[in-house]
């Protein structure tokens, strides 16, 4: 191709992928990774690729290590998209490495990005030549992978965990785009540090995202004839949102922050995390069913308002919507974690559910037997049944209200926290009762 015609082409590249690094000493950032002595880095530097999954957000240099690794190894490099290839373009791929391999005696690095994307078939037809060394195989995921993946590739490869690029890292991808005068800007431009702060935090760990915003702010200096701080003012202006994925990985983890934070009677970090789900789209309901969860969970019979706050505001934001229903989320938020805990019924139920799996079809015990007809009175259904009501402090002290497999079985264990104290209390005065009783149905 003649040099213009290339330099035309170039130039029609984004900034992003004109800087991608090309080699290991290029690369911003993942220094868990890639630094001196690092797995990684020593696998690329002695030419012994491995199959791996790169699992990171978006920006964080998965197809740029993947080609770093193509490139120290001298490997044919083949690039999928599981967003747009399927089983025949696996197998076009497969059978140009074998043709590589039988003319150069060259490996080939087969990288799929997205390879989440692939359902199980699709990711089953690269076992074979991944045994076999036909191909180095490189997925790339912003999934987790325990979800993503089905177990039998998953197994043979590496898992690798890439980091949201911090400030350090960051401000290295905006030095290199500010003076590279080959597929950079050139030199043209300077950045005022209070600018420059600005573009790294709304880039979010996401160098893709920040060279899109500088390559966006430099066209438009260009054409209107202003300096790069005022254009990026410009590209900014309308904020740029938090990092968030919603139904992926990144979402469950916040999620998962601000019931534990609920749950760990931390109100300001619970706000925090309401505040950043609200912040990267969440629905607001949604929310509202995981404090109702919380809040059963929990805080259960130590604070029974809880339950009803957390469904009040769930009510409260359906009719109101947003903004005004957050507000109120966030009153119910901070209630909850700051309510008295137990999660008495939690383990009380789970346990319950084991014994019905375990124990199955018990009888239900006569005494307890509906009783509507005559036949079923024949047959002593509802027989010595004792009525509560009519008994001494409107208690059937000794009487047993399980199957007899399971009598004197105990679930609930009620904590001494808030009202939980006073139900234990009442409780241990019952079973002394039924202690005392000459009428224990089924004494132990």
């Amino acid at each position: 191709m003649p040099a213009e015609a290339m330099r035309a082409s170039d130039a029609r590249r984004p900034l992003a992928d004109r800087l991608r690094p090309r080699h290991l000493d290029e690369v911003a950032g993942q220094l868990h990774l890639l630094a001196p002595g690092q797995p990684l880095r020593l696998a690329l530097e002695r030419g012994q690729p491995h199959s791996m999954l790169l699992w990171g957000p978006p920006g964080t240099g998965k197809t740029t290590l993947a080609e770093v690794l193509a490139g120290a190894c001298q490997a044919e490099f083949i690039r999928l998209s599981a967003v747009l290839a399927g089983v025949r373009e696996v197998r076009a791929a497969v059978e140009q490495a074998q043709r590589v391999w039988q003319a150069r005696q060259c490996r080939t690095v087969l990288f799929v990005d997205e390879v989440h994307r692939f359902n199980k078939a699709q990711q089953d037809a690269f076992l074979p030549f991944v045994e076999d060394g036909t191909l180095i195989f490189v997925g790339a995921t912003t999934e987790n992978p325990g979800f993503a993946l089905n177990n039998a590739l998953l197994s043979r490869l590496r898992v690798y965990v890439l980091n949201p690029l911090d400030d350090v890292a960051l401000g290295a991808v905006l030095e290199r785009a500010l003076r590279d005068t080959e597929q950079g800007l050139g030199g043209r431009w300077t950045l005022d540090v209070a600018v420059r702060n600005r573009l790294l935090t709304a880039a979010d760990g996401d160098a893709r995202r920040l060279l899109l915003w500088l390559e966006l702010a430099a066209e438009l200096a260009v054409a209107k004839a202003i300096d790069l701080d005022a254009a990026l003012d410009a590209v900014l202006h309308d904020g740029t949102g938090r990092r968030f994925d919603r139904g992926g990985d990144l979402f469950y983890d916040q999620i998962s922050a601000l019931h534990k934070a609920v749950r760990g009677s931390s109100p300001d970090a619970a706000l925090y995390w309401l505040a950043r789900l609200l912040d990267g789209g969440c629905d607001p309901l949604y929310i509202a069913r995981r404090l109702v969860r919380a809040a059963s969970e929990d805080i259960g019979n130590a604070d029974p308002r809880a339950l009803q706050l957390a469904l009040n505001a769930w009510e409260a934001q359906e009719r109101l919507g947003s903004p005004e229903g957050e507000l109120v989320l966030a009153q119910a938020t901070v209630y909850l974690a700051v309510a008295a805990k137990s999660n008495a019924i939690y383990t009380a139920f789970a346990a319950v559910r084991r014994d019905v799996e375990q124990w199955g079809t018990l009888e239900v015990p006569l005494h307890l037997r509906n009783a509507p007809t005559a036949l079923a009175r024949q047959l002593a259904h509802g027989a010595d049944y004792r009525y509560a009501h009519d008994e001494e402090h409107g208690y059937a002290a000794g009487e047993n209200y399980f199957p007899e497999a399971l009598r004197n079985a105990r679930y609930y264990q009620p904590t001494a926290n808030g009202l939980e104290g006073r139900i234990a209390e009442k409780l241990e005065r019952l079973r002394a009762w039924d202690q005392q009783s000459p009428r224990q149905r089924y004494p132990a």
